[in-house]
């Protein structure tokens, strides 16, 4: 390639990075570190998937046993869980889009290289002149390659390609036709040799308009004796600007996408929130029922010792015959009751403890399937609730859940989106001005048969004396105009503006009724609240009293006034009061995390941070047992 393209290209391509916008970097997606502007032509480097555990897992098991604290469960699901994993990409992708954007328009249309191997430039050589005489196919317009670009549809207006792109084309031909016109040739076969250069910067502007520099160049050597310059080079650079001035017209409706993309990235943070507002509220339901499982197991088992001693009691009673022999079976009945209950909760706790598992880790792991797991934390139920009013509540709920976010940032996509099928009711009017200046130089034929005069000198000479020509605007050309179409009945852009302008008005009223619905979650969960605390309040008494009640029993029951049924009807309504106990602070602390996931107030009260969840690393310090430092991530 010649000097004279190198420096167009670099030329061009030092405009091109001028123009390019700086570009945010992701927070897990970084550019390759290249100089500029090759890092704009590599791959941004993608981390690869995280499929394995993190070492805080195993740094909390001792002795065959994961010892875990509600924080640490929490902690864990942020760092291991699978499904928030797959929710982390939800910003990436969102960040890439902003990026795709601002890059503007659809993918352009590439230009065919072999019609810039035949192409004619107006004015060089016999072709050029029949062309400018008007006898020739075509015009005698400025020459060189124009390729037509890529149709895509869409539902409102599209914007321009933003990103400047540059495009150079060249190509190299050895072309043979015949010529029965000898006049203009002087030969039967006109034989040519044809360099094209065709370099073309394209930027499309936000109000809807482009700017297109060109620089074209063709060199000519054929074996025509009329020819006065052989070879020839004819260059000519061309500036092109339009805008349409009604449909398509405007920064805030180009620019739209970007900031329908902008909002979008705000967004997604807000879809990742929830979902990690969902997974600490599932992680906590699932640690607390654990909790609950191993306070029943316990109770199950206090109640199999109480029948144990029992049925060891009605022996030593029948052996005395204090008691008759039929009263043991009655105690061996009830201790098979026990232990079949103590079974079955024994079964609750394993299923609730492979529930948590699963919820704590990304991947089958031997250690922790052997592992038991070990509750650090007990449910306490506080003395009073205190809650703020009804009213506050609903304020704080409207101001903090993730979901009321979202839908505030659906409603400004939709508001931005609708300019998107406003516009295309307008009519197309648009205009464009061009300026081109054309040079045409060459050396003396030596074949030339002088037939019509002595060549000019100001054409005689190399490519700088025709470029010489371009800068000088020796042949100056300047084109200017308009263009107006409009669709009769224009029902299809009516009908697109129609079915967005209704969606967004259903849109606002299904807001309306999800605030609507919000307010009654809010007051139902307030209640829930206060009616489990009243109930474990109830549960609680209930349980003293039985106690006291199965001791003054078995007093009487010693002394020989009390019964062998008032004995076990004692025990097993004191059983079924602990049960009964532990189930209501299962649902208090229920209905705590419920209403702090509808109030948005989850993240907070558990002290988990936004930007460590997504990056899957806590920074906390863990509860572990015999080792005060935290483990390393």
């Amino acid at each position: 390639m010649s000097p004279r393209k190198w420096s167009a290209i670099l030329l061009a391509g030092a405009c091109l990075l001028l123009q390019a916008p700086a570009q945010g970097q992701p927070l897990q997606v970084q550019k390759p570190l290249l100089p500029v502007p090759l890092r704009d032509y590599a791959a941004p480097v993608i981390p690869p998937v995280r499929l394995g555990n993190s070492s805080r897992l195993h740094s909390l098991i001792r002795a065959g046993q994961l010892y875990l604290s509600a924080q640490d469960a929490i902690a864990l699901a942020i760092e291991n869980n699978l499904n928030l994993e797959i929710a982390r990409y939800g910003p990436l992708l969102a960040q890439s889009g902003l990026e795709r954007a601002r890059a503007g328009g659809p993918i352009r249309g590439v230009p065919s290289a072999s019609a810039q191997v035949s192409n004619v430039n107006a004015g060089v050589g016999v072709n050029g002149s029949t062309q400018s005489a008007g006898l020739g196919g075509g015009g005698g317009g400025g020459g060189g390659a124009s390729g037509g670009s890529a149709s895509i549809q869409q539902i409102g207006q599209v914007t321009p390609q933003l990103d400047p792109f540059l495009q150079d084309t060249t190509t190299f031909g050895h072309l043979t036709q015949p010529f029965a016109n000898t006049t203009l040739s002087q030969t039967n076969a006109l034989v040519q040799s044809v360099h094209n250069y065709n370099t073309v910067l394209n930027l499309g502007l936000l109000t809807g308009g482009s700017i297109q520099f060109r620089d074209y160049e063709q060199y000519l050597k054929e074996n025509a004796a009329t020819d006065q310059l052989n070879p020839a080079v004819g260059p000519h650079i061309d500036f092109t600007y339009s805008q349409p001035l009604l449909q398509g017209f405007g920064v805030a409706l180009n620019s739209r996408l970007i900031r329908i993309a902008k909002i979008n990235t705000g967004a997604s943070r807000d879809v990742f929130r929830s979902q990690l507002v969902d997974l600490v509220a599932s992680v906590l339901n699932s640690y607390w029922d654990l909790v609950s499982a191993n306070d029943e197991l316990k109770a199950r088992q206090q109640a199999l010792n109480d029948a144990q001693q029992f049925y060891s009691d009605t022996q030593k009673e029948i052996a005395i015959e204090a008691l008759p022999r039929v009263e043991l079976l009655r105690a061996e009945a009830e201790l098979a009751r026990t232990r079949q209950d103590l079974s079955i909760a024994e079964n609750t706790a394993g299923q609730r403890t492979a529930l948590l598992k699963e919820a704590i880790s990304r991947t089958e792991d031997p250690e922790l399937e052997a592992a038991g797991i070990v509750p650090l934390d007990r449910i306490e139920v506080p003395d009073t609730d205190d809650l703020p009013p009804m009213r506050q509540l609903v304020h704080t709920a409207m101001a903090k859940r993730p979901d009321v976010a979202v839908s505030k940032f659906r409603d400004q996509t939709a508001q931005l989106a609708l300019s998107g099928t406003e516009n295309p009711l307008r009519p197309n009017l648009s205009t464009y001005v061009q300026t081109y200046n054309r040079g045409v130089a060459g050396e003396v034929n030596p074949k030339y048969n002088n037939c019509c005069g002595a060549p000019n000198a100001s054409f005689v000479g190399g490519y700088g004396t025709a470029l010489g020509q371009v800068f000088r605007r020796d042949f100056p050309n300047n084109i200017a105009g308009a263009s107006f179409s409009a669709s009769l009945h224009n029902r299809r852009a009516q009908g697109d503006y129609g079915i967005d302008q209704l969606q967004y008005r259903q849109s606002q009223v299904s807001n309306q009724r999800n605030e609507n619905a919000i307010v009654v979650d809010v007051s139902a969960r307030m209640s829930a609240l206060r009616q489990a605390r009243s109930r474990y309040s109830a549960a609680r008494d209930t349980r003293t009293l039985q106690e006291q009640l199965l001791e003054a029993d078995r007093k009487k029951f010693a002394s020989g006034t009390a019964t062998f049924n008032d004995i076990v009807v004692d025990q097993r309504t004191l059983q079924a009061a602990r049960v009964s106990e532990i189930a209501a602070q299962s649902a208090f602390v229920h209905a705590r995390v419920a209403l702090d996931q509808v109030l948005g107030e989850t993240l907070e009260r558990n002290h988990v941070v936004l930007d460590e969840a997504l990056t899957g690393r806590v920074s906390a310090e863990s509860k572990i047992p015999g080792n005060a430092g935290p483990p390393q991530n």
